[in-house]
């Protein structure tokens, strides 16, 4: 179940009508958080990524699968969704079992591996790996459109840190 602090993130986000990979995000940063303070284990950088988005879909958020995800990926994303989409408190509960040897599975993970996981090294090499899998076209159109959404006061305050980061690399 997600924190409230991350629902009402995502509900901002929702309103200021940011995209799904962003609200999503939110759900992400909550996984990458309970790793770090310990609440269970992952074995890398994109295990945390897939609970978070697991969560975001089963919480409502259409985040599509890539197109080079794994034919189990895709299923296990559409399962997901549907199960987002499904608003009945009736909801068939996962089986005991299942849910147990998962949590398990997650608390049994080694602790300082997952610390190396969620580092800031760690989710920084996972990003810069996965935007060299993108066109410079489509990072381009995903400046265009952070930079049209993010509103006056952000987007000055992001020039700014444009501007020193370059000074600092210079």
């Amino acid at each position: 179940m997600p924190e409230e602090k991350t629902r009402r993130a995502v509900a901002r986000d929702k309103r200021e009508g940011k995209s799904a990979s962003t609200q999503a995000g939110e759900f992400v940063r909550e996984e990458i958080e309970h790793v770090r303070e310990g609440k269970h284990g992952v074995q890398n950088t994109k295990q945390a990524i897939a609970i978070g988005l697991s969560k975001a879909r089963r919480a409502g958020i259409d985040v599509e699968p890539g197109d080079t995800a794994s034919p189990a990926v895709k299923k296990k994303a559409r399962k997901d969704i549907a199960k987002g989409r499904k608003k009945t408190a009736a909801a068939k509960r996962p089986a005991a079992k299942r849910s147990a040897g998962a949590k398990k599975a997650l608390k049994t993970a080694s602790k300082k591996t997952a610390k190396k996981a969620v580092s800031r090294t760690a989710l920084s090499k996972q990003a810069k790996k996965a935007a060299s899998k993108r066109t410079a076209a489509d990072r381009s159109a995903a400046a265009k459109k952070a930079a049209r959404t993010k509103g006056p006061a952000k987007r000055s305050a992001a020039a700014k840190k444009a501007a020193r980061t370059r000074k600092q690399a210079a």
